[in-house]
């Protein structure tokens, strides 16, 4: 009897537990412990000490999970079910190695940080007076978010993990564009510009009181103070070498970037650094032939020069850039149905970059929207035009906009709800940028480039990415310097050498992130050839695309599995 009552309360108490059901029951009860909130007894963003507890206590909770997901067999799970396993693996091991490397230490960016995320909030729109009380609420709390930051950039400073300074330069507008002596110029301050209407004007009189006390104290004089820590603490003592490899285990840290933005582990860095060197010299000998083709009297490097001097490559208002942008959106639209049997529901839009992020951003870059209420956007860098080339516009547009991350992204949100929330949350670059630039490649079928121009404007973004296999790896395994970086980038493209600039220091400043553009296209361009050439008269690209597409964001390997088997199929037809 007593017995009876010890194993009866260890069972309550879940100190014993007896696991029923299906494979796909284990799978799905998994699953759903990982997508559940955690409820830690801390504020991981209160201080560094918490962050750090934080990311340990979710790489044990990722390890037990892991444990329990290995031993689940895959008999009687369905062909989505077998991906959701894999790809739970995935992320998992990935947490796990985001606490063991520290990647928390290091939040900040050329083109991107804390200080930069803030002033989002100024898009906010207000719906209703709860909408106003948490925009405040925020507000009030930026002294302690910002100096919690602080803290955070000290600790990497430390650990000797922070940024170089190298990839700091025109850093000072990212600050100084919110530090402003009229609070109506304010960022922060849009979202009461344009309150509703259903709002009574002593309410709106209150509010906007409150907001103008609010923005000088928490926004105004707080980017004073950021001012002052990037400029007197944080920069003087940033890393002077540039390579990730000379942080503490940095080599090990690159490798497994490597592994995580390529979903394989199948590549060291000088494998990485030979497949660039062989894709640089084979687009050049393409890009070549367009020279030759258009008569051109000079060298590549005469070639390129013009290019980037010549005004009839360049617009002359930023108005121009953005009309010429909307109109390659278009006319890809009109291609899509050749091209895709399932298309997004969610619209998107063209506009500008934001003017704090604009002059050390890319050329170009998706933003998704994960609400009901807004489009996606494909972000135009309207800064500079004189370094913003006409003839790329065609292939950015393909990238970024359609058929590239918007197209994939929102069907990525948009899977059946039989997909866990996971996978629909899901981007990984090999797959997400594999197939951004495989779309650029894709827009030449689709008729968008018209002149040779634009076509060589194409090869010049594939040549870009290719570079980034070589300096990429070049600059965290082989010691490159920032300089012979610039110089490779500037040889071999066609870019303005304001983007050579910037996108130099986005690699030297993300390890690894650029590799996964050039490896994950190489990945679909393989499996169509090899679907062509099974399949000959039975290839159709519109299937083609279905199943890559399909089945949201995966690795490599997972999307090589499903074209295998689509090929098998086809043939057994």
């Amino acid at each position: 009897m007593n017995q009876f009552k010890i194993l009866f309360a260890l069972i309550v108490t879940g100190t014993l537990s007896f696991t029923y059901g299906s494979n796909s029951d284990k799978l799905t009860a998994i699953i759903a412990k990982y997508e559940a909130a955690r409820s830690y007894k801390f504020d991981k963003y209160e201080t560094v000490e918490n962050t750090i507890k934080y990311y340990q206590k979710e790489a044990d909770f990722a390890k037990k999970l892991k444990n329990e997901l290995v031993n689940v067999s895959e008999e009687g799970l369905t062909k989505s079910e077998k991906i959701s396993k894999e790809l739970l693996l995935f992320v998992l091991q990935d947490k796990m190695d985001q606490n063991t490397y520290k990647t928390y230490l290091n939040t900040i960016t050329n083109e991107s940080a804390f200080h930069l995320n803030l002033s989002r909030m100024g898009k906010t729109v207000f719906q209703n007076k709860e909408d106003v009380a948490n925009y405040l609420k925020r507000l009030s709390k930026l002294p302690q978010e910002i100096a919690y930051n602080f803290d955070l950039l000290r600790a990497s400073i430390a650990a000797n993990m922070s940024q170089p300074m190298a990839v700091f330069n025109n850093y000072d507008i990212t600050y100084e564009k919110h530090i402003v002596a009229n609070i109506y110029d304010s960022e922060f301050y849009k979202p009461f510009k344009n309150l509703p209407k259903s709002f009574k004007k002593s309410y709106k009189d209150s509010i906007t009181s409150v907001a103008k006390i609010s923005i000088k104290e928490n926004v105004i004089n707080q980017y004073k103070k950021i001012k002052i820590f990037f400029k007197d603490e944080y920069f003087p003592n940033t890393r002077k070498e540039l390579g990730i490899s000379s942080i503490p285990n940095g080599k090990e840290f690159y490798q497994n970037r490597i592994n995580y933005f390529t979903t394989s582990t199948q590549y060291t860095a000088e494998d990485i650094h030979q497949i660039g060197l062989k894709e640089v010299a084979r687009i050049k000998s393409e890009m070549q032939k367009i020279i030759v083709n258009l008569d051109f009297n000079g060298s590549f490097e005469d070639f390129i020069e013009f290019l980037r001097t010549d005004q009839q490559f360049y617009p002359k208002t930023a108005e121009e850039l953005l009309i010429f942008a909307r109109d390659i959106s278009k006319r890809i639209d009109a291609e899509l149905p050749k091209f895709f049997i399932t298309l997004p529901r969610k619209p998107y839009g063209v506009v500008p970059v934001p003017a704090d992020l604009a002059p050390n951003y890319t050329g170009g870059r998706y933003s998704g929207s994960y609400d009901s209420r807004t489009a996606g956007f494909y972000w135009v860098n309207t800064y500079n035009l004189s370094s913003r080339t006409l003839y790329t516009i065609p292939a950015l547009t393909a990238h970024e906009a359609v058929p590239g991350h918007h197209l994939q992204i929102s069907l990525n949100n948009e899977l059946p709800k039989t997909i866990p929330s996971f996978r629909r949350q899901l981007y990984l670059s090999a797959y997400g940028e594999g197939w951004g630039l495989y779309s650029e490649y894709l827009a030449e079928e689709m008729g968008i480039y018209t002149t040779p121009y634009e076509k060589f404007g194409q090869l010049t973004y594939e040549m870009w990415r290719a570079c980034r296999l070589v300096v990429d790896t070049g600059v965290h395994a082989k010691g490159w310097t920032r300089q012979q970086m610039l110089n490779y980038m500037a040889a071999n493209t066609a870019l303005s050498m304001h983007e050579v600039t910037t996108e130099t220091d986005r690699y030297i400043s993300w390890p690894g992130q650029a590799l996964s553009y050039k490896i994950g296209e190489i990945k679909i361009r393989e499996l169509r050839q090899k679907a062509e050439k099974a399949l000959g008269s039975k290839f159709d690209i519109r299937e083609f695309h279905e199943v890559i597409l399909e089945e949201g964001t995966v690795t490599l390997s997972i999307m090589e599995n499903r074209m295998d088997n689509y090929i098998q199929y086809k043939l057994n037809e």
